[in-house]
């Protein structure tokens, strides 16, 4: 089964909006005759190449595969089909796939072919490699990850708005693989126009669809000559702003490429800005900053996962921007608690990551 997690990762970034799938066939005498991985562009499934590898071999065998096969017919033919007209006497599976179309039908569909199904085997390892996948089919937004890159004394620039580089290039390397795994990123316009980032993937991997690019920008102050809006036909730009902005500056930066969204709450009603990228199929988003866009997520309880990137200096300073802004929590009882906590070295930085305690009240 971790042989079949490591083929599934094997499609970060080239399954969305589909979920990443690895599959394993075992022979009856114990040996691996069969592997495969899914990538949406190639239409077949995990399971099916994998048994095209084992060929008469699965007859008996076991298949570990990491999520539930499904049962119906979509893009391509069923998996729990070429499961059982391959002869496989055992399936193998973590968890069951949340998506309403598969959700027990899989199982259920094997059972009924005679075939023996277990679930539960590291569960938690295969939830984990589709956190994005689960979290969109079950809440209908996409998965929330907040990115920042802070001093020890949690700044994330000093006084003179200076934050280049606050860490080194392993978090940097790191903060690349983050974006290869996401299907947007987002800032503010604070941010977009003081740093006057990029904002791309430059982590070296084939991804299926471009990086959005997303910038919450009530009164349209994003440059047409930014290197957000100069890329825009490359990589996609979105912008969520007022109705009330200028239309001359919509349309400077429309001419460039950059599409808006704008409506009456200008990008500040979190809710209607992931239900606009859910209905694009952005499963997942890497929120970069700024402090006042970090701090409204937080505080609208749309957060998720946080990676923070933290460098061993102190920047100090009254006036130096702290990571998070916004409300905040009143009491230390208010407070976000994490859970399943990770800490990593990252050359002198440490990487602190961990999950939105749900049950917090």
């Amino acid at each position: 089964m971790r042989r079949a997690l490591e083929l599934a990762a094997r499609g970060l970034g080239q399954v969305s909006p589909s979920p990443l799938v690895g599959c394993v066939i075992v022979s009856e005498s114990g040996e691996i005759v069969g592997e495969g991985f899914y990538i949406y562009e190639n239409l077949k499934h995990a399971e099916t190449i994998a048994l095209e590898q084992a060929g008469a071999q699965a007859r008996g065998a076991t298949a570990y595969v990491t999520l539930e096969p499904h049962a119906h017919h979509g893009r391509t033919p069923p998996c729990t089909e070429a499961l059982i007209r391959a002869g496989i006497a055992r399936v193998v599976v973590p968890i069951e796939d949340p998506n309403p179309l598969v959700s027990g039908k899989g199982f259920a569909h094997l059972r009924a072919a005679g075939i023996e199904v277990q679930t539960g085997l590291l569960e938690r390892e295969a939830a984990r490699l589709n956190e994005a996948y689960i979290h969109s089919m079950r809440h209908a937004r996409p998965f929330i990850h907040l990115k920042l890159a802070c001093s020890l004394d949690g700044k994330i620039a000093t006084r003179t708005g200076d934050s280049r580089w606050i860490t080194g290039e392993e978090s940097r390397s790191r903060v690349q693989e983050l974006r290869h795994q996401a299907d947007a990123i987002l800032v503010g316009a604070g941010t977009a126009i003081a740093d006057n980032p990029l904002l791309t993937d430059r982590s070296g991997q084939p991804r299926r669809r471009s990086l959005v690019r997303v910038v919450l920008d009530a009164a349209l102050r994003l440059s047409p000559d930014s290197q957000l809006a100069l890329t825009a036909r490359e990589s996609p730009v979105l912008v969520f702003a007022s109705e009330t902005a200028e239309e001359a500056s919509r349309c400077a930066l429309v001419k460039r490429g950059v599409e808006s969204v704008q409506d009456a709450s200008g990008g500040r009603d979190l809710q209607r800005v992931l239900q606009e990228l859910g209905r694009r199929s952005i499963q997942s988003v890497l929120v970069e900053g700024g402090a006042n866009v970090a701090g409204a997520f937080l505080d609208a309880g749309l957060i998720d996962k946080v990676s923070f990137f933290i460098a061993p200096i102190i920047i100090g300073g009254r006036d130096a921007p702290a990571a998070i802004g916004g409300t905040g929590a009143q009491k230390i009882a208010d407070a976000v608690n994490l859970q399943d906590v990770e800490v990593i070295q990252r050359g002198r930085d440490f990487e602190v990551t961990g999950y939105r305690l749900r049950d917090e009240g």
